[in-house]
């Protein structure tokens, strides 16, 4: 069978040898032979027994199995008749009289359980703590030998063990008048929680040719042991004393030979295999006396010198202390050595930190002696860049008003912020009902006007345009999830993208008028944010300067260029400061031809005329 228990060929084989012919391993068998000793089934006190009153059938036995089936079956209402082993003991008088008394059928009778199993958990712990005490115990073995007087080993003490395991042992220090026994005494010491001191459990008187083989390890025996069965340990395997008396020896025939039953001789040792054995026997005491000669000699050397030893001994303890202190003195070095060198780095960067602070210190000096300068030049600078500003504003104004000229943004009589741009109208973002060609030109001059207002203002629009007349697009780089970011500036097929491409186109005015500081009404009104950015950008300032061949030139004093493209404007900056956006709705309201509310406006009034 396999390693997980099962008793291999071999171990059959060597077993059904020793049953044919026990006298063949037993006689041999010495207390030199003997390695350990080991305990199972410890009992410590007997198990209470209680007589039956009754004959046991297949239900009171304590191990019967208890099934689901089973006991869905007993608690059905209809009786089941129980199994009988053979029949009912009962006197065949006792059970007449029981018919006459009641219906003959069997009586239920209350299974039989373990003695441990009780209802109650602090019963039932009670007594299993009870039979753990009764089980586990402090023990150990102590062998003897007859004639004398002290036992010639005592084991260790193995605690709270139910199948103690003791250490192996060699019998063959005992000398050989006791090693070539086969006759000896085990006694077992227990001691428990009750019992103050060891007593004596159990004591078996055996001869080792009664022991009975039981494998080669205790794991592949699987039949149960006996309580307080003592297993005796050899080389060939485990055995134990399950009963006192020896196997029968082979008879003897008229010239002393061993026979079996059928009168045939059984082989046995010739006599120069018992010479030779005699001889290894007497060569083996010669050996085991040499060794104890020699050790007596050792011992004696040693004792005579002993001070030389001893002086050894101090020396080798004071070389080893020695050499640790040696490395205790070079780990110091080292260390030593490393302290001196951050030592010298902290000292190094101390010394780079204070010239650097006093490099700054000098650049200090030196810049604290330039500020005075530094402050007027900052003065003129900002002179200069205020001059610069104005002067951007100037042509800034000056390029609106020539964009004005080539892009007239005019109101359409009687039409509510209704403009044309070059003559051509486009609604404010209201595209039923159109010319598609007139439209189509309309946003392509406004595209265009864009455009080169967002190079002038030097102001980057966040959809780019490009401008192609009556064929313009605009593109959207910043939405996500866009097939196509490309929209014409044109009535198409696709009416939505015309659409959103104009949303974009107002959303560029929008930031224009931003970038200037002003706020849009209505990002659908396109030409009427475009006219407020144009009017905005050229009411700037009171002077323009002129266009010369080659560059501008600013004007200089007493030489005006009028404005002709504003001449008549009542609502001219002549102070040349910004004109409110309140005035230039009004303006744009006027050139439509309404009344005007001048109703002042607080800050918070949105900046939209109100039509009569």
């Amino acid at each position: 069978m396999d390693g997980s228990g099962g008793v291999d060929a071999a171990t059959e084989h060597d077993a059904g040898s020793r049953r044919e012919r026990p006298w063949l391993y037993a006689s041999n068998r010495k207390l030199r032979h003997l390695h350990g000793i080991s305990v199972r089934n410890l009992m410590v006190t007997a198990p209470p027994t209680r007589g039956r009153g009754k004959t046991i059938d297949d239900d009171d036995i304590p191990n019967a199995l208890k099934s689901p089936a089973k006991i869905m079956a007993q608690n059905e209402s209809r009786s089941i008749h129980p199994s009988r082993s053979f029949t009912d003991l009962k006197s065949r008088a006792t059970q007449e009289k029981n018919e006459d008394k009641k219906p003959n059928r069997l009586q239920s009778r209350r299974r039989s359980t373990m003695f441990w199993n009780d209802p109650n958990p602090r019963t039932r712990q009670i007594r299993l703590e009870d039979i753990t005490k009764n089980r586990m115990a402090d023990t150990f073995f102590s062998i003897h030998c007859e004639g004398i007087d002290e036992p010639i080993y005592i084991s260790e003490v193995v605690d709270k063990a139910t199948n103690p395991n003791f250490r192996s042992f060699d019998l063959n220090f005992s000398g050989p008048l006791t090693s070539r026994r086969d006759t000896l005494t085990v006694k077992l010491w227990v001691k428990t929680e009750n019992l103050p001191e060891y007593v004596l459990l159990v004591e078996l008187q055996l001869n080792l040719r009664s022991l009975q083989f039981l494998g080669r390890t205790i794991e592949s025996f699987h039949q149960p042991l006996p309580t307080n069965c003592i297993l005796f340990h050899f080389s060939d395997g485990v055995y134990t004393s399950l009963t006192d008396l020896p196997p029968i020896e082979p008879a003897l025939n008229g010239s002393g030979q061993r026979v079996n039953a059928d009168g045939n001789k059984l082989p046995t040792s010739s006599y120069d295999a018992l010479m030779r054995l005699a001889n290894l026997d007497e060569c083996i005491q010669d050996a085991l006396a040499t060794r104890e000669k020699l050790e007596a000699q050792i011992g004696d050397i040693l004792k005579s010198n002993e001070g030389a030893l001893e002086t050894e001994t101090n020396a080798s303890q004071a070389e080893d202390r020695l050499s640790s202190i040696k490395q205790a003195v070079l780990a110091e070095r080292r260390q030593i050595r490393a302290s001196n060198k951050r030592k010298e780095e902290l000292v190094a960067s101390i010394k780079a930190r204070k010239e650097a602070m006093e490099q700054g210190r000098l650049t200090q000096e030196k810049a604290r002696s330039h500020l005075p300068d530094a402050q007027e030049k900052l003065v003129s600078s900002d002179n200069l860049l205020h001059q610069n500003s104005e002067d951007t504003k100037g042509q800034i104004s000056r390029i609106a008003e020539d964009l004005s000229l080539i892009y007239p943004v005019e109101p359409i009589p009687d039409k509510s912020l209704a403009f044309t741009i070059c003559g051509l109208p486009l609604p404010n973002s209201s595209f039923e009902g159109i010319d598609r060609e007139v439209v189509a030109a309309a946003l392509g001059y406004t595209a265009h006007l864009v455009y080169l207002l967002s190079f002038y203002m030097s102001a980057v629009i966040p959809y780019p345009i490009n401008p192609n007349q009556s064929t313009s697009l605009i593109q959207d780089p910043v939405s996500q999830d866009l097939p196509q970011r490309t929209f014409p500036l044109y009535p198409g097929s696709v009416h939505y993208r015309f659409e959103y491409g104009v949303f974009l186109l107002n959303k560029d005015i929008e930031f224009l008028l931003n970038k200037t500081g002003i706020r849009g009404l209505d990002i659908r009104h396109t030409l009427p944010n475009l006219k407020y950015l144009l009017y905005i950008l050229t009411a700037g300032v009171s002077a323009i300067p002129a266009r010369k061949a080659g560059g501008i030139r600013g004007l200089l004093s007493g030489r005006l260029t009028p404005n002709l493209s504003r001449r008549g404007s009542m609502d001219s900056a002549v102070s040349g400061e910004l004109v409110q956006p309140r005035k230039a709705w009004d303006l744009i309201a006027r050139m439509n031809g309404h009344a005007v509310d001048s109703t002042p406006k607080t800050a918070n009034t949105p900046l939209s005329p109100r039509v009569a």
